[in-house]
């Protein structure tokens, strides 16, 4: 069963840093693609960034560009998002979620829609 459980939100001053986890199980990240999405209440989950399951490939939106990295360990099972200058507008509840993709993919999609298993989420929030 394909399981995610993210981790690493906290309170966090404007212009801080921050690290996300997004542990993986039941499957291998060489054939899934694993994205990074945030939610604010009354809003649409927006996509954040992807990795490709080649992990060659990413992407971001224009709001973290710069900002945000996302990376993974595949013997760890383990997709990271690190959140540099964060901003009040970053304050939400982050998700990774998961779309198999086949092996060595450079697929990086950004829908939710796209997305299959979602984790149960992490919040994060910027203030002062």
């Amino acid at each position: 069963q394909l399981q995610l459980v993210e981790s690493g939100g906290d309170l966090v001053q404007p212009g801080g840093s921050l690290t996300l986890s997004c542990v993986a199980s039941g499957f291998n990240l060489d054939y899934y693609v694993i994205g990074w999405f945030r939610q604010t209440p009354g809003t649409e989950r927006e996509g954040v960034s992807s990795i490709s399951s080649s992990g060659r490939s990413t992407r971001y939106a224009d709001s973290v560009k710069g900002r945000f990295t996302i990376s993974r360990n595949v013997a760890k099972k383990t997709v990271f998002l690190q959140m540099n200058d964060l901003k009040p507008d970053d304050t939400a509840v982050y998700y990774c979620a998961t779309i198999f993709s086949g092996y060595g993919s450079g697929w990086t999609p950004i829908l939710a829609t796209d997305y299959t298993t979602w984790g149960q989420g992490t919040r994060v929030t910027v203030s002062s």
